[in-house]
C-alpha cells in the first residue's frame, strides 16, 4: 500500500467509530519521522482505545501490521506507528495540553473529506 491508502484506511476506521476532528499532516518535507500524522480524538478511554483497535484491526486486514503501539497517559493517547503514518488517537483533553497540530504547524494539512463516506 501507499502512504496516502494507508492514511485513507486509518481515516475511514476511525470515522466509522465515530472519532471527533481527524486531521492529516504531510510532515515528510520536514522531518524524517514519518510521511504523515493522522490525529483524532475520543471522548472517553474506552474510546480512545475502540478507535486505536479498530485502526489497527483494518490496517492488519490491509496487510499492514505497526512497527509499534505505545499506549502513552494510560488510554489518554495511543500511538500506532506504521513507519510512514503514524496514528495518534488522543482523548480530547490530552490533544489540547500536547497540541501536535501546533508542533507540526509547518507541515501540508490533507483534506480528509474525501476519505470519509466513499
Amino acid at each position: 500500500m501507499t502512504d496516502i491508502e494507508e492514511v485513507k484506511v486509518a481515516v475511514k476506521a476511525l470515522d466509522s467509530k465515530k472519532a471527533g476532528n481527524i486531521r492529516v499532516i504531510r510532515i515528510g518535507d520536514i522531518t524524517v519521522l514519518a510521511n504523515y500524522f493522522v490525529i483524532a480524538e475520543g471522548t472517553s478511554s474506552t474510546q480512545v482505545k475502540a478507535l486505536a483497535d479498530e485502526v489497527e484491526f483494518q490496517m492488519g486486514e490491509k496487510g499492514v501490521q505497526p512497527k509499534c503501539s505505545i499506549n502513552q497517559q494510560g488510554t489518554n493517547w495511543i500511538t500506532l506507528d506504521y513507519i510512514d503514518v503514524v496514528v495518534h488517537v488522543f482523548l480530547n483533553e490530552t490533544r489540547e495540553f500536547y497540541g501536535l497540530e501546533k508542533l507540526w504547524a509547518d507541515g501540508e494539512e490533507v483534506d480528509v473529506s474525501g476519505f470519509i463516506g466513499d
